[in-house]
């Protein structure tokens, strides 16, 4: 579906949007992919790691409502990945976080209203559910902007759904980086919030994947959420480290001791397909859908009053794909 389309990323140079471009390049015979970040210097890495004459670069902020259009023309599809997201610096820079991760959701949508996109997919969290941070909220703020813009499209061809999923291995601020850099400045120990946190854990490559056939799902309004392995903090420090002692500091502010994706009393709207689960928009659109089918001709149920989907209790990780996961990671 995307060949000979225009794809517009916000936040591209970041490693979801590097990967994604990646993924467009080498698999569709793209028109143009065009990248809307604020970092010159990333996008100028960026230039120098990827080469291809498809590939455009815009400096550009999602605050910034009149630039997003000027980058959006033309376009066919968006995909939404700028944000603030740092838990910590969220809380200390409140007005910050909302400016970028809720007035702009507003901008994006409002920008791909009006330059006619086909459509455009949001990149949510596990934090956006039962939010009890600050970017948990702006998330799930977020979330809802863009389930709602399906109200009021009138009569353009334009769906907006969103792509929510956990912890993405290896990247930035994530435990594995840190627990990495802990032990090749050679540590006495390892630092271990509580070691019965769990969390959702995918692949960056996965989370290309599930977006990109997401994109192929759609009907609008949709949550997409992948069904996901998840793994204890101190099975993590373990395979990682099993020479080196643990030390217990306890959950910081703003954490959960297990995430959620899908939240209980969104069970009334959750609906279970074989590797993944929607939960579809509260509102009702001017062309009600049957959400228990997707465009791609899969099949799902709804799931039964009270569901709830997290990190305690879902399957866990194995440990030799874990081990396959570091190994990569390393490598890279």
């Amino acid at each position: 579906m995307f060949n000979n389309k225009t794809i517009l990323i916000t936040g591209g140079t970041g490693s979801f949007g590097k990967a994604f471009t990646n993924k467009l390049l080498n698999s569709y015979k793209v028109k143009k992919i065009i990248i809307f970040s604020r970092d010159e210097l990333k996008q100028s890495l960026m230039q120098n790691e990827i080469h291809s004459d498809r590939l455009r670069f815009f400096i550009g902020d999602v605050r910034d409502e009149n630039r997003l259009k000027e980058a959006m023309w033309n376009s066919d599809y968006v995909v939404h990945a700028a944000a603030l997201k740092q838990v910590e610096a969220a809380e200390y820079n409140p007005s910050e976080c909302i400016k970028t991760n809720i007035q702009g959701a507003e901008n994006v949508i409002k920008a791909a209203i009006d330059q006619k996109i086909k459509k455009v997919i949001a990149l949510s969290t596990d934090k956006a559910a039962n939010p009890i941070n600050l970017y948990g909220a702006t998330k799930l703020a977020s979330d809802k902007l863009f389930i709602a813009a399906n109200n009021f499209v009138g009569g353009k061809d334009i769906k907006f759904s969103v792509v929510r999923y956990g912890n993405v291995f290896g990247s930035r601020g994530s435990v594995v980086p840190f627990f990495k850099s802990q032990i090749e400045s050679k540590q006495k120990f390892i630092t271990i919030t509580n070691p019965n946190m769990t969390r959702f854990i995918i692949t960056l490559d996965e989370g290309v994947n599930f977006v990109i056939k997401s994109f192929s799902r759609m009907r609008g309004g949709e949550i997409f959420i992948p069904k996901l392995p998840s793994i204890t903090v101190e099975e993590i420090a373990n395979l990682m480290a099993p020479k080196i002692n643990k030390k217990i500091i306890g959950i910081r502010p703003g954490e959960k001791m297990h995430e959620t994706m899908c939240p209980s009393d969104d069970s009334l709207n959750t609906i279970e397909f074989k590797d993944f689960f929607i939960i579809k928009p509260v509102l009702q659109f001017s062309n009600e859908y049957d959400y228990t089918k997707t465009l791609l001709k899969e099949k799902g149920k709804k799931v039964k009053f009270g569901f709830e989907y997290r990190s305690d209790n879902t399957t866990k990780l194995n440990h030799n794909t874990f081990k396959k996961m570091l190994k990569q990671f390393n490598d890279s």
